[in-house]
């Protein structure tokens, strides 16, 4: 088993800035890859970003390219999100995760949720207008 807590949302003024937090406890050596997902009311949960745990390889949604950075403490098991320009569009809860199995193709597989089998209890991030 793998338990993740997010913390840092908040609510922000559109243009400013907010950094997530996700510690990883339990089998954290099974981890392959960890994700930031996010879901807006009424909305499916999308993939904002995510890496590969060991080797470090970033892949960011489109809509956040340029604005978000994702980035680790490997020894404390951590992993950030870096939110600058926030826009109103950006809010929605986002939520941690992690995934065990390996795939060639990362930068499909990153992105999709059937591949993330532990979650955290999701952060809201308000960015008002």
């Amino acid at each position: 088993q793998v338990q993740l807590v997010e913390s840092g949302g908040g609510l922000v003024q559109a243009g400013g800035s907010l950094r997530l937090s996700c510690v990883a406890s339990g089998r954290t050596f099974s981890m392959y890859r960890v994700g930031w997902f996010r879901q807006a009311p009424g909305k499916e949960r999308e993939f904002v970003s995510g890496f590969a745990w060991n080797d470090g390889s970033t892949y960011y949604a489109d809509s956040v390219k340029g604005r978000f950075t994702i980035s680790r403490e490997k020894a404390k098991n951590m992993v950030y999100l870096q939110m600058n320009s926030l826009e109103p569009e950006d809010t929605a809860v986002y939520y941690c995760a992690a995934g065990l199995q390996f795939y060639f193709n990362e930068a499909v597989n990153v992105r999709l949720k059937s591949n993330y089998e532990y979650w955290g209890q999701g952060t809201q991030v308000t960015v008002s207008s």
